[in-house]
């Protein structure tokens, strides 16, 4: 029995290990939608930028989120490294599923959607901002 409950515990701790990774990256997407909605107000652009520009500028956002997280806490959440390596797919997937799902909710309200708000952007923004992290972090 002791067995199946420190496994149970081990599983345990690497699902909350993934999941603070993700809080991690959902507050710097959330900072960044923020961001995007008032720069957009403000500045009104006239004409949308190419998707594959756009990438590229959330490709670099996410990197940025990641180098000022690393910034502000240098130590990983995730230990193992096999659960890092893991980490580079499911929170980043996680991350866009949910950025998806912020923009259908904004979408049904006739609120402005933000590229962010959609499953690849988002993806790409968590994306990169894990790589840094996993290169990077202790």
């Amino acid at each position: 029995m002791e067995i199946i409950a420190e496994i149970v515990i081990q599983v345990l701790v690497w699902v909350l290990q993934l999941l603070c990774e993700l809080v991690i990256q959902m507050a710097f997407g959330a900072i960044a939608e923020l961001i995007g909605h008032a720069v957009k107000k403000a500045f009104h652009l006239l004409r949308p930028l190419q998707p594959s520009a756009s990438v590229v500028g959330h490709l670099f956002l996410g990197a940025t989120a990641g180098g000022l997280s690393l910034w502000l806490s240098p130590e990983l959440f995730i230990k193992v490294p096999w659960l890092r390596v893991a980490n580079l797919a499911l929170t980043p997937l996680a991350a866009g599923l949910i950025m998806q799902a912020i923009g259908a909710w904004r979408a049904r309200r006739q609120k402005e959607v933000l590229r962010l708000e959609s499953f690849a952007y988002g993806f790409s923004f968590a994306f990169a901002m894990a790589v840094i992290r996993f290169v990077f972090g202790e």
